[in-house]
């Protein structure tokens, strides 16, 4: 199985499943000396565990990131950054009524048709607890990050209310995350086909449940005409300012200075807890009635999870764009 690998120089490989022994990964390309305060990392792990939110899954991890290399005395080595992050309350005989049929919408179908096995339990390799490694990393990234003056902020609307609904009707609901990154300076991306904003949507298309993104003024921007929607230019004090931003500070695929903002749209969750038709692996039609914990929004839980594949690819392009200057 290929594609457990994300990144050109700042690289993040990860491995594990749902309810295997643990989820971790290898980071590699961090720059030596850079301060680590591995309690940061920790809390901004913390964001993302299950059963802290509204209509959050109730599995009870305590997500506690073991750094098994790379960091010396609080700064990094340069050298592979490996770390692990031990599952605790795994349920699995909650999925056991899964073993032989395929969930409308989740990955079942398409994995056993690629592999011919799959690991039914919490869905292996394809469920949302495999982004807890991106998170571990976008952790470290935005450590870096602060030292050059670059900012990755990601926020999503109060939701509160449709979930409380969505839960009580055994339903689910989808939603979107915003992302702003300030301070990054000009020039970073790659043309023709390693464009800094194709490099940050297939992020966050990578991320489960994740179905579509917006860069700058996105959609709106089909319905502008072009005297509309130009970022037009202006000299002030001998530097180059944007009066306007939709094109979400990417022209050309390279960063232009100004803030880069996007959002990403996410799907409802698809287990539901309510009866749901399906068909088995032998084809037979049948009624899946689903038991077990799960989140009721993909939204609360992701916001960190986006903010931590933005910073991934700005770092990354941060030290590509390194190696093209003398």
């Amino acid at each position: 199985m290929a594609g457990n690998t994300f990144g050109n120089i700042y690289r993040l490989t990860s491995f594990g499943e749902s309810h295997g022994s643990a989820m971790g990964g290898i980071i590699d390309g961090m720059p030596a000396g850079i301060d680590i305060d591995l309690d940061e990392v920790q809390r901004v792990v913390d964001r993302r565990r299950p059963g802290q939110t509204e209509g959050a899954s109730a599995r009870q991890e305590m997500d506690r990131v073991e750094v098994l290399s790379g960091i010396f005395n609080g700064k990094t080595l340069g050298t592979p950054i490996g770390f692990v992050v031990r599952n605790e309350d795994c349920r699995s005989e909650d999925y056991d009524h899964l073993k032989d049929v395929f969930r409308p919408s989740h990955a079942d179908y398409t994995w056993q048709m690629k592999y011919g096995v799959r690991d039914h339990r919490g869905g292996g390799r394809a469920s949302a607890r495999e982004t807890l490694c991106r998170v571990v990393a976008g952790a470290f990234a935005m450590q870096a990050l602060k030292t050059i003056g670059i900012e990755v902020i990601a926020a999503a609307r109060q939701m509160e209310e449709q979930i409380k609904q969505a839960k009580a009707e055994g339903d689910t609901v989808g939603g979107c995350v915003s992302c702003s990154i300030t301070g990054v300076p000009v020039g970073l991306g790659e043309p023709v086909f390693g464009k800094l904003n194709a490099q940050l949507a297939a992020a966050m298309m990578s991320i489960p449940a994740a179905k579509s993104f917006d860069m700058g003024a996105g959609r709106a921007l089909t319905s502008m005409r072009g005297s509309e929607s130009l970022d037009t230019m202006r000299m002030v004090d001998g530097e180059v300012r944007f009066e306007r931003n939709f094109s979400g500070g990417i022209q050309g695929g390279i960063s232009n200075g100004n803030e880069i903002y996007f959002e990403v749209g996410f799907k409802p969750i698809a287990t539901l807890m309510r009866d749901i038709p399906s068909i088995d692996t032998q084809g037979r039609e049948v009624t899946i009635h689903p038991r077990g914990r799960h989140d009721v929004s993909a939204v609360p839980r992701a916001v960190p999870v986006v903010q931590a594949m933005a910073a991934i690819v700005i770092l990354d392009n941060y030290l590509l764009n390194k190696t093209t200057h003398l």
